[in-house]
């Protein structure tokens, strides 16, 4: 329950998968005070805590998934995150049948049903006037896009929504969105916020990649090759076995290295993005990191890692902030794409700063500067 002095703020999803699944039961975990408030970056931000998120409106096309409650269907197959908040509580919001458009791979088809969706068949799909009016109706703040990679069509559609409905949007996925001039202009010309594109993850693969690249360049030394591989055994990387999804997404993981490099490498030289789905690898997702070059003298050296981690509770703490951010816009009356949040929380924002300037910006713009 929310104490008498704090006001919620109400998030809608769309998409009840791993991502969501982490999202939920980190804001049960953060409420539950059963913790320090390790893990989140920002315990409190802006006035909000973790605990003033509500989930009152939730979307997805999985039979598994629509008609339950929130709470129940974020660990229905084919989600397979960890489970760190075994006891979430209902929510008192039923996921609906979402649309489905450019949202399910054809490929998906091809393999069992506990690893892939399981079409809820039967069940109309809603009209954006349906959306809409759930939006308003729950008095949804912030819209959550967490629909698999190469959505574009479908999120183009709940894009349409939010800015009708006058909710804010986080694109948590690399469909340009608050990256593209034409639907940014759309929002500020609404007066509402957006943030995006493509979350970036807590400490994961890209936002190493980044640090590392850029300390090369703060050390002197020349970076000349660098790939980025990454393996999971999720329902996203066994979306994205259909390369012709992946563009975008290796758009964005590529640039979000580039933009810190000293000197833009050529095509040949830089490789960025996932690679293959392991099945029994679940929601763990492991990156393998080289990168070549030359120090002082034109000594040549490289630098080999492997990292393992969680990937949606990577993501959810990240989200949290996310969603803490387009409240704070909304309530400053902000619109179109909130750079400082962008440039800190996403891979391919409307502006790429370096991450230092990036933190900078968006704890000035927090702390209402």
């Amino acid at each position: 329950m929310l104490s008498p002095d704090r006001h919620p703020i109400n998030v809608a999803l769309v998409g009840v998968g791993n991502c969501a699944s982490s999202l939920v039961q980190g804001i049960e975990h953060y409420r539950a005070g059963a913790n320090d408030m390790v893990g989140l970056m920002h315990p409190e931000l802006g006035g909000y805590a973790p605990s003033d998120i509500r989930i009152v409106a939730a979307w997805d096309v999985d039979a598994r998934k629509v008609g339950r409650d929130v709470a129940e269907a974020i660990f229905a197959q084919p989600n397979c995150t960890a489970v760190f908040c075994d006891e979430v509580r209902h929510t008192d919001t039923e996921v609906r049948m979402g649309r489905v458009l450019d949202g399910v791979a054809d490929h998906m088809a091809d393999y069992p049903q506990e690893r892939t969706f399981l079409l809820a068949g039967g069940a109309a799909e809603p009209g954006k006037d349906e959306i809409v009016r759930a939006l308003r109706e729950t008095n949804t703040h912030v819209l959550m896009n967490y629909l698999p990679v190469g959505s574009q069509a479908a999120t183009e559609f709940y894009a349409e929504c939010a800015l009708e409905a006058g909710v804010a949007f986080v694109n948590n996925i690399p469909v340009f969105i608050a990256s593209n001039p034409e639907w940014a202009a759309r929002f500020e010309a609404a007066g509402v916020p957006i943030i995006g594109d493509d979350i970036k993850a807590q400490l994961g693969a890209t936002i190493v990649h980044r640090v590392l690249t850029d300390l090369f360049r703060k050390r002197g030394v020349k970076l000349e090759r660098t790939y980025q591989l990454n393996t999971g055994g999720n329902t996203d990387f066994l979306n994205m076995l259909n390369r012709s999804r992946l563009a975008s997404k290796k758009e964005s993981k590529t640039e979000a290295v580039q933009s810190v490099a000293e000197s833009r490498l050529e095509d040949e030289n830089i490789h960025v993005g996932p690679s293959d789905y392991v099945a029994w690898q679940n929601d763990n997702k492991i990156c393998f990191l080289r990168m070549e070059g030359r120090m002082f003298g034109g000594v040549p050296m490289n630098l080999e890692l492997r990292l393992s981690v969680e990937d949606s509770p990577n993501s959810a703490g990240v989200a949290i902030d996310m969603i803490r951010c387009a409240k704070l816009a909304q309530d400053r009356g902000l619109g179109g794409a909130i750079l400082p949040a962008a440039a800190w929380f996403c891979k391919h924002p409307p502006e790429q700063m370096p991450d230092d300037d990036a933190y900078e910006a968006v704890e000035a713009f927090i702390a209402g500067n």
